[in-house]
C-alpha cells in the first residue's frame, strides 16, 4: 500500500493567494475536503454548506467522493432504512447525520484500509424534505424543501396563479404537535413589503394553499 502526504478530511481554509484570486464564494450543501502540499499543515475539519446542520434523510441522493480512489467514489441514493452501501464499508447509517458527520464516519471506516482518506460528502439531491403547492397556481405539487425556505420563494416556483387565485386568502397547512394549524399568507401584502411576518420559513411537509 502507498503510503499518501496527509490530507485533511474536510476543511474550508485556503491558502493566502487562493485567497487573492477567488472574488466569489461558493457553497454546497456537503462537507468539502482540500488537498494540501507536502509544506501545508493539517486544520480542523469544518463544512462549507449554506445549511451547516441540514440532516440527511431517505431517499436524499449523496455524492461520495473520496479522492485517488474512483471503485469507492460514487453517488449513491439514502435506502428507506436510512443507510447506503460503499465498498470495503458495506452498509453505513447515513440518515440523521449532517454531511459532515457522516464524512467522518466514511472516513474513520476506510482509514482501516488506506492511508489518510480524503472524503467529500455533498447532498447533490434533497428528497427527504418536500413541502406542497395546491389550488389556483399553474404548477401544483410537491417541492425540495430547500435551506430557509420561505412561502414567498416556494410560490414562485409554482409558475404563478390563475386569474381565479384569491391572492388574500393564501393560507399555510402546518402540523403541530399532531394537530394541522392555518397559518394566513396575503401575497398581495407581502410583495409589497408588508407582513413579512407572515413569509415563514416552510418546514418539511407543509401544504400552501392557493384558493
Amino acid at each position: 500500500m502507498l503510503i499518501r502526504p496527509s490530507l485533511l478530511l474536510a476543511t474550508l481554509a485556503l491558502s493566502p493567494l487562493a485567497q487573492a484570486r477567488d472574488t466569489a464564494k461558493q457553497a454546497s450543501i456537503g462537507a468539502v475536503s482540500q488537498k494540501t502540499d507536502a509544506t501545508s499543515k493539517t486544520t480542523s475539519p469544518v463544512s462549507t454548506t449554506t445549511d451547516a446542520e441540514y440532516v440527511i434523510g431517505p431517499q436524499d441522493v449523496l455524492n461520495i467522493d473520496v479522492w485517488k480512489e474512483p471503485e469507492i467514489s460514487r453517488t449513491v441514493p439514502v435506502r428507506p432504512d436510512g443507510k447506503i452501501s460503499l465498498p470495503l464499508l458495506n452498509d453505513i447509517q447515513a440518515s440523521g447525520l449532517t454531511a459532515l458527520q457522516l464524512g467522518k464516519a466514511i472516513h474513520d471506516g476506510l482509514i482501516k484500509f488506506l492511508t489518510s482518506p480524503e472524503v467529500t460528502v455533498t447532498v447533490t439531491a434533497i428528497n427527504s424534505r418536500r413541502v406542497y403547492i395546491t389550488g389556483e397556481v399553474a404548477r401544483a405539487g410537491a417541492l425540495p424543501l430547500l435551506p430557509n425556505m420561505t412561502v414567498l420563494q416556494a410560490l414562485s416556483s409554482a409558475g404563478g396563479f390563475t386569474q381565479f387565485a384569491k391572492l388574500k386568502s393564501i393560507y399555510i397547512l402546518r402540523n403541530e404537535g399532531g394537530k394541522q394549524v392555518k397559518l394566513p399568507f396575503n401575497y398581495k401584502e407581502v410583495v409589497k413589503g408588508k407582513n413579512q411576518e407572515e413569509n415563514i420559513l416552510l418546514q418539511s411537509g407543509d401544504v400552501i394553499v392557493v384558493p
